[in-house]
């Protein structure tokens, strides 16, 4: 059987920034255990899996290690493969997740996505949390990820997380935050207990940053940076209930999978 492949490196301007991602289209479902094990194969933070349905198309997630219900980036890239690649006629997609319907539209070379907000609330944290992030940060809240308030960018860029430590937590990762020098605000993600130590940038974390900075800030459209080695750039906007998450992508690899 041979898989059609697509390394797509997201919110990037240039090749070998933002963050890498695999996109495979299918024909029919393959069982889980060989779409965790192509994942694995891969061997980058996220493996994006869709096969169409009507117009749409159905679309799940895998680390190396398991099946995620959220990935931006990765919904990013599977959305460039369509528009690129498989119906370069279309401004638009829907893709169905577990996390609901998501949509991904184009206007030129900027992609831009709809998905549910997450805003934070208070929450009860171990003291593992704070240790183990190397500082202790100003305040922490909760969404589906923890979310740590540090006081400026030095302070993020400078953290040296105990990963192993961070495997314990009861939460899927620990999304760091400050204020930005040149952007509203930056962000690093740590998520080891799903096999990805820190990503380079996190689409799905910005459901929960954008509302916190909006509220923070008293704006709804926002720039951001996520300051991981590779490096990212976001353009948030928060409308209501839901969070447009836009950014560029470019092709690194095309190929094919023999399994």
């Amino acid at each position: 059987m041979k898989i059609p492949i697509y390394q797509i490196d997201a919110f990037a301007n240039e090749v070998f920034r933002g963050n890498p991602a695999a996109v495979c289209p299918l024909d029919d479902w393959l069982e889980d255990a060989q779409l965790q094990a192509i994942a694995a194969e891969n061997n980058l933070a996220e493996t994006a899996y869709f096969v169409a349905q009507g117009e749409d198309y159905k679309l799940r997630w895998f680390t190396p290690q398991q099946e995620v219900d959220l990935c931006g980036h990765a919904t990013l890239a599977s959305a460039y493969v369509i528009f690129h690649y498989l119906k370069p006629e279309t401004k638009a997609v829907t893709f169905n997740s577990q996390s609901g319907p998501l949509y991904v539209t184009r206007e030129g070379d900027l992609l831009s996505m709809d998905f549910p907000a997450g805003a934070p609330v208070a929450c009860s944290v171990s003291e593992t949390l704070a240790g183990a992030l190397g500082k202790p940060p100003r305040e922490i809240l909760c969404s589906r990820d923890y979310l740590a308030i540090y006081d400026s960018e030095d302070e993020v860029r400078a953290l040296q997380p105990n990963f192993e430590a961070l495997k314990t937590l009861d939460r899927r990762g620990v999304i760091v935050t400050a204020p930005g020098r040149t952007a509203d605000f930056v962000s690093r993600f740590f998520a080891p207990g799903a096999g990805i130590p820190e990503d380079p940038v996190t689409g799905s974390a910005h459901c929960t940053l954008t509302p916190y900075w909006a509220k923070r800030l008293e704006k709804s459209k926002l720039r951001a940076l996520q300051v991981s080695a590779r490096g990212g750039e976001l353009f948030c906007e928060l409308r209501g209930n839901r969070v447009l998450i836009a950014g560029r992508c470019v092709r690194y690899l095309e190929g094919k999978i023999y399994v």
